[in-house]
């Protein structure tokens, strides 16, 4: 029995070894990610905002996940996301329908460099009313960054709910949505169009709640206490865009980046 007992002990901390080491492999390779020379110089100056490494961990992301990256936008993440899932997992690009006499400026980047992008896949999606980026139940993670308010804006209420069904449609059981959005003080109201562009946190959950997510944690990664979202021109004053130009452009510096929400959700 005692052969036993130390057989299994053995085999257990042999397990916990091999599991800390899988682990620290998957923190080497997306601090690799982050930390590649074909990242453009001004996505990296916005790390010490931004957080990729701490906010990608707290979603729990494996490089041989599936995950689909929803309106990619200049492709900030996408420059640590496509070489980090490249080897071993596959990163599902979901945006506007490619147009191949006008390719964007997104397009043009990921061909420019196909050594680190060439595995990308496409997938169309035109909120709120083109889903079409992957089969049901076919994904581990859907992620998106600061894209919240522009699809309430087209469409309300149903465009977000249309977003968060057609990711809850697409996930394995057990799949995440993760989310990063600029966050409206609840004593705020948020108009119909989140003009601000920022949004209150309740509301995101409500919305990704009635579609059948749960809620799985949320942090405060990226959290600004200094931003009182009550800015001339919404959230678009602060850096990086600016907006005011000159005006109180100090003020806006040395408030920083948006204060925003982390949220981590799961199929059940």
């Amino acid at each position: 029995m005692k052969r036993f007992i130390l057989a299994a002990t053995l085999l257990a901390g042999g397990l916990a070894g091999l599991a800390q080491a899988a682990d620290k492999a998957e923190d080497a390779q997306l601090r690799a990610a982050i930390a590649g020379s074909h990242r453009s110089s001004t996505n990296v100056a916005r790390d010490t905002w931004r957080h990729p490494y701490e906010t990608l961990t707290f979603f729990g992301i494996k490089p041989n996940m599936t995950v689909v990256e929803l309106t990619p936008g200049g492709g900030w993440y996408t420059e640590i996301l496509a070489p980090y899932l490249r080897d071993n997992g596959k990163l599902i690009a979901a945006g506007a329908p490619i147009d191949p006499a006008k390719p964007s400026a997104f397009k043009k980047k990921l061909d420019a460099n196909p050594a680190v992008f060439g595995k990308v896949v496409p997938g169309v999606f035109d909120a709120p009313t083109t889903y079409d980026f992957a089969a049901p139940g076919s994904v581990d993670m859907v992620v998106t960054f600061r894209n919240l308010h522009n699809w309430i804006s087209k469409g309300g209420d149903e465009a977000l709910k249309g977003v968060f069904k057609a990711a809850y449609t697409s996930l394995k059981p057990g799949g995440v949505l993760g989310i990063e959005e600029h966050r409206l003080p609840e004593a705020t109201p948020q108009d119909a169009k989140t003009s601000s562009g920022y949004v209150h946190e309740s509301y995101v959950i409500r919305m990704a709640e009635s579609v059948g997510f749960k809620l799985a944690a949320k942090s405060e990664i990226n959290a600004n206490p200094k931003d009182k979202a009550d800015h001339k021109g919404g959230v678009w004053a602060l850096p990086p865009t600016l907006a005011n130009r000159d005006q109180d452009r100090e003020k806006y510096q040395a408030i920083g980046e948006s204060d925003r929400m982390t949220l981590k959700f799961v199929k059940p």
